[in-house]
């Protein structure tokens, strides 16, 4: 059977969460592979809105594996509310139905306070835009080898011994920046009382995922915030804390490459950021200001508000080749609805020559000037359109040409937030 990774090709805000739960119906495994809880995934299934931070979008469909891997960085006492509250939106979560990776690093109250105490101490223009909810600190634990993680909290001397060790060193850190030491005891304590809670979920991931591959299953990868963000490849410094991009799905649970069949790219119909950075394609006027309205530009997490500019197709062509997308789902294409002329960016202008990517370069990025070229628009409606026939013809020449651009075929096209307003191109899951 053939396994599907699915990420983010702009930078995050895509819609993957609609489109993991509209796969998630034919997979039987759905697997978190990176990010923490800075991950905001907004389902709406029959009307009904869930948003999910930490829990794999596989959780609202019933008779599924939701797996955390270990690739992820884990907010146990997040996670125990959002658990509480998706059950008080009649959604069953056990041991049966949820699986945590047993060398997942936990997210400890120091990380997030340490998170913002930097970001606070930053200057202006040199501030990344973090979330505030560790998930930096707890990655750099992680690489450190002083991470604390869900196998430790089975054994009390392996978990006083890890504590010590993470505290040698923050404790040392926070003095620097002003902060009381952490309190032994009482973060021990803390670990002691939410224990019983996590590990009923603790299980050898990579072990169970290999199982499920032999037996045929069907396992869709699920990735957080976007290619662009990625720590590597994305627009450094204002990244993530994690590889996003598809090859960290085999790492991230435990798999080997050769397990993963196709890629699956999340592009919206146009371009948008959360937080600091370059963004070539900004549009800070009133087109800008139109598509945050229409298309509810809002980060689920942090509710800030999200920057907006025209599709960037060399951004997205050079994200797509990253990850070895094999096809895109286009998203949010009703948002473009109503306007006259649209705007797609093929490449840049820098220092007078044209080039077909962004540069590495921070400075080089910031000389980078947007060269577009123009398509009409359409006046009919997109919205839960299902298929080909439903679209106007513009539209149809647009999604082709955004095809081209970025050299990938269009796999699904989505034109509402209900996950049955999906147009099916190609499907990810055939052998």
């Amino acid at each position: 059977m053939a396994n599907v990774v699915v990420v983010g090709a702009q930078w995050g805000d895509e819609g993957k969460g609609k489109i993991v739960d509209w796969l998630s119906e034919r997979a039987d495994v759905i697997a978190r592979f990176q990010g923490g809880h800075n991950a905001g995934h907004t389902l709406v299934i029959d009307g009904k809105v869930y948003k999910l931070n930490a829990l794999p979008s596989g959780v609202v469909r019933g008779g599924k594996l939701s797996v955390i891997g270990n690739g992820v960085v884990l907010d146990p006492w997040h996670l125990v509310g959002e658990i509480a509250k998706i059950r008080e939106q009649g959604v069953e979560i056990s041991p049966e139905t949820l699986m945590i990776a047993e060398n997942t690093p936990l997210i400890l109250p120091l990380h997030g306070e340490l998170d913002r105490a930097r970001e606070e101490a930053s200057s202006k223009g040199t501030k990344i835009g973090t979330t505030g909810r560790g998930i930096g600190p707890c990655y750099e634990d992680k690489v450190g080898r002083r991470a604390i993680r869900v196998a430790d909290l089975a054994d009390r001397a392996t978990l006083e011994a890890r504590v010590d060790r993470a505290l040698t060193h923050h404790n040392a850190l926070r003095a620097g920046l002003g902060l009381e030491a952490v309190d032994r005891d009482a973060l021990i304590a803390m670990l002691d009382e939410i224990a019983p809670e996590i590990l009923q979920y603790a299980a050898p991931v990579w072990k169970v995922l290999t199982e499920k591959r032999k037996a045929g299953k069907r396992i869709l990868f699920e990735g957080a915030q976007g290619s662009l963000l990625d720590i590597d490849f994305g627009t450094y410094p204002f990244v993530t804390s994690s590889n996003v991009i598809a090859g960290q799905a085999a790492t991230g649970v435990g798999i080997g490459p050769g397990s993963i069949d196709f890629v699956l790219g999340i592009v919206k119909a146009y371009t948008t950021r959360v937080g600091e950075g370059p963004f070539p394609t900004e549009l800070q006027d009133e087109t800008g200001q139109r598509l945050g309205e229409r298309g509810h530009e809002f980060g689920t997490v942090t509710g800030r508000k999200r920057r907006c500019g025209w599709f960037d197709a060399a951004l997205v062509k050079q994200t797509c080749a990253v990850s070895g997308v094999n096809g895109i789902a286009l998203t949010k294409l009703d948002v473009l609805d109503g306007f006259e002329t649209l705007k797609i960016c093929t490449g840049y202008e820098l220092d007078g020559k044209r080039v077909d990517y962004l540069p590495t370069a921070s400075d080089q990025q910031a000389r980078c000037t947007p060269i577009y070229e123009e398509m009409p628009g359409w006046s009919e409606s997109t919205e839960g359109a299902r298929s080909w026939a439903d679209l106007p013809a513009n539209a149809i020449k647009y999604v082709r040409r955004v095809e081209e651009l970025i050299e990938c075929p269009v796999a699904l096209l989505s034109t509402s937030p209900e996950r049955d307003d999906t147009i099916l191109v190609t499907d990810p899951f055939a052998d």
